[in-house]
Parts: structure tokens; sequence; C-alpha cells
């Protein structure tokens, strides 16, 4: 029973935040007091939590190496899309990419399948966070030519897949282009807690350097409060689309998500060179709904986190959907 109406929780906790928002109690952008909760203090406790308390084997880093591969939908959508405006093409790179595990999975799959599964929602999200804390904004940038530093529209984008490019000729522009690139992508990656917690543990893993019992016991009280904060500040970032043309963006996000996200699933369960367990947990990972980080890259894109609140949104309560009929069909 309580596989099942923990799911239902969930999702009552995300009305919940979101019938408080548009009460009044919190502004529009206090989701980025509840952000910062969660990526500086839940998220990483959780992460250091589960490493100290469950044996994490060397071979599973392959499930990481297989994560980066969600990489893969931003790379469709940017052939698929090549007629599209740019504005378009971006939603729909920085939102088809990418899965949100540790803020949304982490507490689904523990309820689903016990403390033991945060290990491999652990390993699949340390090759996803390279994902989501900066290469899909990186890859979306430089694909379709986007100063990172401005918003799109204050660089005059219209309707062309991309923006103007004009390739530096000078080998000494070219070089400080570079350095100055190298130097947004390092800055993205080691600025985002929960990235520098898993490089902390890769590390730890490595050395089979032993966490002291006090370490998880002392985390453990904010480690439990990544499941409400979590999802909690899911429903904060929800917010209705306003017009007929957000409704079609969050359609087509969902048409390419759901497609793929079945056929990643399928590629967990069939190439993974694991138990059932295991292939279960990263079938439901692969399940998972947009990133909070999409949200965070879409603001700064197209000044639009409220569209892309909503999309995770909605594929939050899909990706609960499915991962409920993945834990009752499929065996561990």
């Amino acid at each position: 029973m309580s596989a099942i109406l923990k799911p239902i929780a969930f999702l009552l906790i995300i009305v919940a935040a979101y019938l408080v928002k548009r009460a009044g109690l919190f502004k529009p952008r206090d989701y980025r007091v509840m952000q910062v909760v969660v990526f500086d203090f839940t998220l990483p406790a959780s992460i250091i939590v589960s490493f100290a308390t469950n044996p994490h084997h060397l071979s599973m880093l392959l499930i990481s190496v297989f994560a980066i591969f969600g990489l893969l939908p931003l790379l469709l959508v940017y052939a698929a899309t090549r007629r599209k405006p740019v504005a378009d093409r971006a939603f729909l790179m920085l939102n088809c990419s990418g899965f949100n595990i540790g803020n949304f999975c982490f507490p689904v799959i523990q309820t689903f399948m016990g403390p033991s599964a945060l290990v491999t929602a652990s390993m699949f999200d340390i090759g996803n966070s390279v994902i989501v804390t900066a290469g899909s904004n990186v890859m979306t940038t430089s694909l379709l030519h986007i100063d990172m530093d401005r918003p799109l529209t204050e660089q005059h984008a219209g309707a062309a897949p991309t923006l103007p490019y004009s390739k530096p000729r000078d080998k000494d522009a070219r070089r400080l282009a570079r350095r100055a690139k190298a130097k947004q992508i390092l800055k993205g990656f080691l600025t985002s807690v929960p990235f520098n917690v898993y490089l902390l543990m890769i590390v730890v893993m490595l050395f089979s350097i032993h966490i002291p019992a006090f370490v998880p016991t002392l985390l453990q009280p904010v480690a439990d409060a990544n499941s409400f904060c979590s999802v909690f500040m899911v429903g904060m970032l929800m917010d209705l689309p306003r017009t007929g043309k957000d409704v079609g963006s969050v359609l087509r996000v969902l048409g390419w998500r759901l497609p793929l996200g079945v056929l990643f699933a399928a590629a967990c369960w069939f190439l993974l060179p694991f138990d059932a367990s295991v292939r279960k947990t990263a079938v439901m990972l692969s399940l998972a709904p947009t990133a909070v980080f999409s949200t965070l890259f879409t603001d700064r894109v197209l000044g639009n986190a409220k569209l892309a609140g909503f999309t995770l949104s909605v594929t939050a309560v899909i990706s609960i959907v499915l991962m409920t009929i993945v834990n009752f069909v499929i065996p561990a």
C-alpha cells in the first residue's frame, strides 16, 4: 500500500506548493531560496549519506558513463529543428536532455526500491550531472551561437534558426575566445555543489577512503529533508502557460522526452551488465522529469523560467505515473 500512497503524497505536495504560491504566501521568485536549500544542503547531504552507508563498487561507474548518453536528445533536437526559430530550438534543447535525479528521483526511488537503490541513483547522477550542471547549456548556446552572458531577447534573434556568427580570423582572438569558453564551462561545473560532492565521492571510491560513522549520523536529518524540499520546490516552480504557443512548446518537449526516455530505459534494461534490481532502478531513472537546472538555464537564455517550471511539473507527474507502473510490472 505504501508503494502507491507515497507517490500520491508527492503529487499532493506539488499541488500544495503551487496552491500556497497562488495564495500569495510565496513570491514568484521565492523558489530560488528553496533551490539554495536543496542544491547546497539537502541534496549534497543525501549523496554523502548514500555513499557512507551503502557499498559503491567501481564497476558501477559504467552506469555513470551510460548516463552521459542522455545528452543525445539535445543533438537530435538540434538536427531535427534546423528550420525553427532559435528561441524555440533553445527551449527544446535545454528541456529535452538530462534527468532530474537528485532532486526528484532520489526520494521516489528510495520509496519504491529502498535505500540501497540510492547507490544506483547516485552513480547514474554522476554522469547526468555532466549534462545538467553545465553541459546542456554550453552545447545549446554554442551550437546556436548564443551569447551566454546575455538573454536572447537582447541579441535580436528574430526567426533565424541560429544567431549570426563570424569565427575570429586573428589567432590571438581565437585563443582568447577558447579561453573564455573554457572558463565559462569550468565555472558551470565548479560552482555546482552536488557536482563537486560527486567528484569527492569518486575520489573516496577510487582510494577506498573510509567515511567516519559520525558523518552520516550528523547529515542524516538534512538528507531526510531532501524528499520534501525537492518535491515542494517542483510545486513552487510550477506556473500555468499563458498562450497557445507556450502549450505547444511544452507538448513538443513531451513529444521528444517520452519516446526517447522509453528507448533509453530499454537500453538500460537490456545493455547494462548488472542484476535486475540495478537495471530496474536505471529504467526508472530514465523516465525522470526535466532537470531543475533546465529552469535556471531557460531563465538565463530565454527569460522564461515559468514555462520551464511548468514543463518540469508536468513531466514530474508523468514520471511518477510511469515509475509506479515500472515498479509493479518489472520484477526486481
